[in-house]
């Protein structure tokens, strides 16, 4: 492959002498480096060696670009690129995740006079930031040797390093402001107890500055001053980055807030950027090539992630979405059974809660009787969901739903720990798997196995107390036919209650998460009314209670509003909207049955049934794939061995099946060589 520059550095050198500078001669020069595909790694090092044996076969070459890059670079502002381009403005994330929206619909006027718009105009394909990633280090350096060799242009060289040292004292003013921040305090309150690093980086950069400046004053005459050392500047940095990650830690014990998550991430900006900035303007030979080359990377990327509103999301909910699944990791943990005395337990908890869902159930038919506006029916049958469900958690009883969107996070959270071997973390991958299953076999069996006779006897009593059916013919009828996987949208439905599932987890997290954050405990037992209502004794056990089940609680209460107010959402929206559930779903069966006129023929008492099974199925399917993706995205873990694990796991279900459904003598282990065999 051949790049052609002759044509390029002529008119380079014509623009160079008339001192009037065109971008596109730099764009051209990029289209002539732009593989065809972003990711074909041949291609790529076949055009950069292209390109560097043109420089290297044409002895004028590398001064002519370097004289042009540099003139060019000088008609544009710098200090903002630097200070701003793959950084979060200091507005905080509401206003920068309206102004992203707003920018989408009614684009932002670009300053043509900023080397932001440069950037735009050079890098014009989402694709260049990942060809220029895999351009190999060695390449790298070696353009920027060749294009460095000259030493003239002292002037232009001096321009940009000053614009360079502009943007660190911005960022290092910058970096002391955000960790003064109250937010700061409220994590790590230590941070008060020895002086701020924040404070003392700040006039270290503020000395360095001062030295330099001294130093590029003598840039065009033969000085003997060195290159200033921004060494002691760079251990106040680092003394940062410290605070930040203890600051991190502390949010496992103290909970966070969207305003902490962005600080954290603003703050992690500014201190890799004015790192890369010191080592530009003080590094020399191989260092400084790394750090342009760093920037550029970084710069590029930015150009089309600054304006991104899923970049914005991706980079601020990480340590929200960690911390929510952390506590639905640790909820999780007592959704799994490993012996006979938890899986009884199991039982006996989801059949609490089976009678429970068979009134519920029989509330929402009565209720559908009432004449009501569709917002007021909405709220009859959310409440009837919602506080039906806090019931629920409150004698501790169990729905079998829920468990998936706990334990996937703590699944994910198992998957996050690293063993000493790839098979033994394989082996417990699966054994907790199969614990899964066997635990959510039972619950969904005690879910059931009460909720249907508790209905059957509620329709059955009802019409000897009454004198009436629960509902008529055509009531039963209607109901039947809504768990119909065939022929009705039951299955569609199934999978709306699933991500209802999913969301009700999430809640549940973010307010163990708030509880913890917002000192909810220690502030009721401080609230000075509620002083003067219970005892002492009574209102602690009253905060702790509300700190430790807050978030439960209002999970439970909004799944049962989501649940509640479906229907009427998709009446309102025109749409086919509705949720299906396991447990209600086999209440609603016998009850159909029971009051359909005439025996019920058994093609459809087995078509409900495999309704009832198969929104169970979509229920649980649709909940725990987005609670793990969540929990996994979260943790920034990615598995690579799925296959193999689920081959484990088939293995052992054809080996023994009976320890999916019926809880072995000893706690369920795995070996290592069963994993070995798997991964062959």
């Amino acid at each position: 492959m051949h790049i052609q520059l002759q044509d390029l550095l002529v008119e380079m050198q014509a623009q160079i002498d008339e001192d009037r500078l065109d971008l596109q001669l730099l764009v051209r020069l990029v289209d002539r480096l732009r593989p065809s595909d972003a990711e074909d790694q041949s291609e790529i090092n076949k055009r950069i060696k292209a390109f560097i044996r043109a420089l290297i076969m044409t002895p004028t070459a590398p001064d002519i670009v370097q004289r042009y890059l540099l003139r060019l670079l000088n008609q544009y502002k710098q200090v903002s690129l630097y200070v701003e381009s793959g950084i979060l403005g200091s507005e905080g994330f509401n206003t920068q995740l309206s102004q992203r929206i707003g920018a989408h619909f009614l684009p932002l006027v670009k300053d043509e006079s900023e080397l932001k718009d440069l950037v735009g105009k050079v890098f014009y394909k989402k694709s260049d930031r990942h060809w220029l990633d895999n351009i190999q280090t060695e390449d790298w350096q070696q353009v920027f040797r060749l294009l460095s060799q000259s030493n003239a242009n002292q002037g232009n060289k001096h321009r940009i390093r000053m614009q360079m040292i502009n943007a660190i004292m911005i960022l290092s003013y910058r970096i002391s402001a955000i960790g003064l921040h109250p937010e700061f305090t409220h994590a790590y309150p230590e941070i008060d107890e020895f002086e701020s690093p924040f404070l003392n980086q700040n006039r270290e950069i503020v000395e360095f500055i001062e030295t330099y400046k001294k130093y590029e004053a003598q840039y065009d005459t033969a000085s003997v001053m060195p290159v200033p050392d921004p060494d002691q500047a760079l251990v106040m940095l680092d003394q940062c980055r410290d605070i930040m990650q203890r600051v991190r830690r502390a949010t496992k014990r103290n909970g966070v807030s969207l305003n902490l998550t962005y600080l954290i991430a603003l703050l992690e900006q500014c201190l890799h950027r004015i790192e890369i900035l010191l080592h530009v303007v003080t590094d020399e030979d191989k260092a400084q090539q790394a750090a342009i080359m760093e920037m550029l990377r970084n710069i590029t990327y930015a150009h089309y992630s600054d304006q991104s509103v899923r970049s914005l999301l991706t980079t601020n909910t990480e340590l929200i979405a960690l911390q929510v699944t952390e506590n639905a990791s640790r909820t999780g943990e007592h959704y799994v059974s490993t012996d006979k005395k938890g899986y009884f337990e199991m039982y006996r908890s989801a059949a609490g809660a089976g009678a429970i869902i068979a009134i519920m159930a029989t509330l929402k038919i009565l209720s559908a009787r009432l004449t009501l506006a569709p917002l007021m029916q909405a709220i009859v049958y959310s409440l009837n969901y919602g506080l039906g469900f806090v019931f629920i958690h409150i004698m501790h009883f169990t729905v079998a739903t829920k468990q998936p969107a706990m334990t996937a996070a703590a699944l994910a959270a198992t998957i996050q720990q690293k063993k000493s071997t790839k098979n033994a973390h394989m082996a417990e991958l699966a054994a907790l798997i199969i614990n899964i299953i066997r635990t959510q076999f039972i619950a969904i069996l005690g879910n059931i196995s009460i909720a249907i006779p508790v209905a059957a006897m509620i329709a059955f009593s009802w019409d000897i107390v009454f004198g009436e059916e629960l509902m008529n013919h055509a009531k039963a009828s209607h109901v039947l036919h809504d768990l119909n996987p065939f022929t009705s949208l039951a299955i569609p439905h199934a999978a709306i209650a699933g991500v209802c599932l999913f969301f009700s987890g999430l809640i549940a997290g973010y307010y163990d998460n708030m509880a913890i954050y917002r000192q909810i405990g220690p502030r009721i037992k401080a609230h000075p009314k509620l002083k003067k209502l219970f005892s002492k004794n009574r209102l602690e056990r009253i905060a702790n209670y509300v700190e430790q089940n807050l978030g439960a609680i209002m999970g439970n209460f909004l799944f049962g509003v989501m649940l509640g107010s479906m229907g009427t959402i998709g009446f309102i929206l025109g749409l086919p909207l509705d949720i299906r559930h396991i447990a209600f779903a086999s209440a609603n069966f016998i009850q159909g049955l029971m009051n359909i006129n005439g025996s019920p023929d058994i093609g459809l008492i087995v078509v409900s049934f495999l309704g009832v099974l198969l929104i169970g199925l979509t229920n649980l399917f649709v909940s725990f794939s987005l609670t793990i993706f969540v929990a996994l995205r979260a943790r920034c873990v990615r598995v690579q061995e799925w296959r193999p694990l689920f081959k484990l796991i088939a293995t052992h279900f054809v080996t023994r099946p009976s320890e999916f459904f019926w809880p072995p003598k000893q706690p369920l282990q795995i070996d290592e060589e069963e994993a070995k065999e798997a991964r062959s």
